[in-house]
């Protein structure tokens, strides 16, 4: 294993072999991004592909409204991109940071397409991370369709806590209605609720996570199905009392 894949904080690149990073080593370049920066933009080529080593990215789906909706999101656990290596070059969604500046390791889309037609296992595992995405997708989907705001945003909590090594989220109200699509007003007041449980504190636009194990609680079964899909996939993942486990 080289010294960059043993320092990169980013999971999915520890995760490759010495031979399959050694691939793309030589044109990986290290890129700090700020809070908002655009990683892709919608229906247009994806050019590069990042692998964020801290943060959170989002993947945002732009109604015709100009309304806009969180679909999934990343950290140091994946790369940005996914629709490159299966071939589709572009995608619907835009995606864009969503918390903190983060570094990132970054590669030309093309860069990295070379380097899968000459590795299975590089393809192989990217697209195990592309199926897990997938999975947090669905379980978006479902959790929209079937639970209350207080275990969606707790969900959401938990998605971000597990990408950030501190207990303290930037996130603004105006913000989270638009990731979550729903009203201001109904995100104050589940912060308030979530805040009367010890879970988490909240206070001018700064999330703060005090009690895990509570807000676990209360994302119920929201939570978990596609981290499980990671560590089952990838290897060990996530903040909670599950995220050094791999799953068999």
């Amino acid at each position: 294993m080289s010294s960059l894949q043993m320092s990169t904080a980013n999971l999915l690149l520890r995760a490759l072999s010495g031979a399959d990073f050694a691939l793309l080593e030589l044109h990986l370049e290290r890129e700090q991004l700020k809070l908002r920066d655009s990683i892709f933009e919608a229906n247009e080529p994806i050019e590069r592909v990042y692998f964020l080593e801290e943060g959170v990215g989002s993947i945002i789906s732009e109604q015709e409204d100009g309304d806009s909706v969180e679909v999934g999101l990343f950290g140091h656990e994946g790369m940005s991109g996914a629709a490159v290596i299966m071939d589709a070059k572009q995608t619907p969604h835009a995606s864009m940071v969503q918390v903190g500046n983060p570094a990132a390791l970054v590669i030309s889309s093309a860069r990295l397409l070379a380097a899968c037609d000459k590795s299975v296992t590089l393809l192989r595992l990217l697209m195990r991370y592309a199926q897990s995405l997938n999975v947090q997708a669905t379980m978006t989907a479902a959790s929209n369709a079937h639970y209350a705001l207080p275990e969606r945003l707790a969900r959401w909590l938990l998605m971000c806590h597990d990408r950030t090594e501190s207990d303290r989220m930037e996130l603004t109200h105006e913000f989270l209605s638009m990731m979550l699509a729903v009203r201001r007003s109904g995100v104050t007041v589940t912060l308030h609720t979530l805040e009367a449980t010890g879970a988490i504190r909240s206070n001018r636009g700064v999330v703060t996570v005090t009690n895990r194990s509570r807000l676990e609680e209360i994302a119920g079964d929201a939570y978990g199905q596609a981290e499980a899909e990671y560590r089952r996939l990838i290897g060990p993942f996530g903040r909670g009392r599950h995220g050094m486990a791999v799953v068999q």
